[in-house]
């Protein structure tokens, strides 16, 4: 009589005390191996701490110096601020120092004894005129050529249009008030009266 073959374990069928079979040993540590490695090395963690730490260092020692940069160029600004004013105090100095000189000679003028003759009084003046000349032209300071050229709207303004058939149409036949350049840019324009053709 030959053998009965031992039935194939089915693991759909479930025994009839409802229980589930017993796991086997190899199944349970096939489970925890595929746990552990689902679970980040300790190692990992502690790296990504690590790199957190010093993002954070960097980033502090970054803001520090733009902070002592911005502190720096802010300094910058107002020593370079405050020795603008400083050369254009010096510089205003120097100037109000020459026209007070020019202001003594016109004092001294003015209480000359009144026996001196007109001569005298006019060399007087034209002393004062040749000290306040040399001062604008120290301070490159220079008239404008404007009597006999042809008008130019850069340097001339034209307060006056006489016909004339002496001069061409266009020509300042008059200089009303003397305009000056300084450092070759116009410091204020000639008031002229300018020629038209009748």
């Amino acid at each position: 009589m030959p053998d009965k073959q031992p039935e194939e374990a089915n693991p759909d069928n479930v025994e009839e005390s409802g229980e589930l079979p017993e796991e086997s040993p190899i199944s349970a540590e096939t489970t925890e191996k595929a746990s552990d490695q689902n679970d980040p090395p300790k190692e990992m963690e502690i790296s990504s701490e690590a790199m957190l730490t010093e993002v954070r260092k960097e980033k502090e020692e970054l803001y520090d110096q733009l902070l002592r940069s911005t502190a720096e160029f802010e300094n910058y600004r107002k020593r370079i601020e405050r020795e603008r004013r400083e050369r254009s105090a010096l510089a205003a100095t120097d100037i109000m120092l020459e026209l007070l000189a020019v202001i003594d000679d016109l004092e001294r003028a003015i209480h000359a004894p009144a026996e001196n003759n007109a001569e005298t009084y006019r060399q007087g003046v034209e002393l004062i005129l040749r000290q306040m000349l040399e001062l604008l032209r120290k301070r490159d300071v220079k008239p404008i050529e404007a009597l006999g050229v042809d008008f130019d709207p850069n340097y001339h303004e034209a307060v006056v249009h006489e016909p004339s058939t002496d001069h061409k149409d266009g020509e300042v036949i008059e200089e009303l008030r003397r305009g000056y350049t300084i450092g070759g840019r116009l410091l204020r324009p000639s008031m002229v009266k300018v020629a038209k053709s009748s």
